[in-house]
């Protein structure tokens, strides 16, 4: 039987052409923030990983790893992408209303 080595360092990446250099399971377009994201709801790797079909649990937990030791990191990105989400939601409320 024939073992593969993987070097988990691998498994996460950035990309500056892909959602804007933020960290990424490598191969993929998926951010370790989304992963983060439902983490924090309740969901289980198990659970994220059947969400996104195409992830292999290492890679899951791979994300997740970056997120525990870079927890402040990721942390703030959400927080930024949740504060301009909202900024585009109210500017969108006051055109209707206008």
């Amino acid at each position: 039987m024939s073992t593969t080595i993987i070097d988990i360092g691998t498994l996460i990446t950035r990309h500056p052409g892909i959602h804007g250099g933020c960290p990424i399971i490598a191969g993929t377009d998926v951010t370790v923030r989304r992963i983060a994201i439902w983490y924090k709801q309740g969901l289980r790797a198990e659970e994220i990983a059947a969400r996104i079909g195409h992830l292999s649990i290492a890679q899951v937990y791979a994300a997740l790893t970056y997120y525990h030791i870079n927890r402040e990191e990721i942390d703030n990105d959400i927080a930024e992408e949740q504060a301009e989400a909202d900024r585009i939601e109210s500017l969108h409320r006051a055109s209707r209303q206008s």
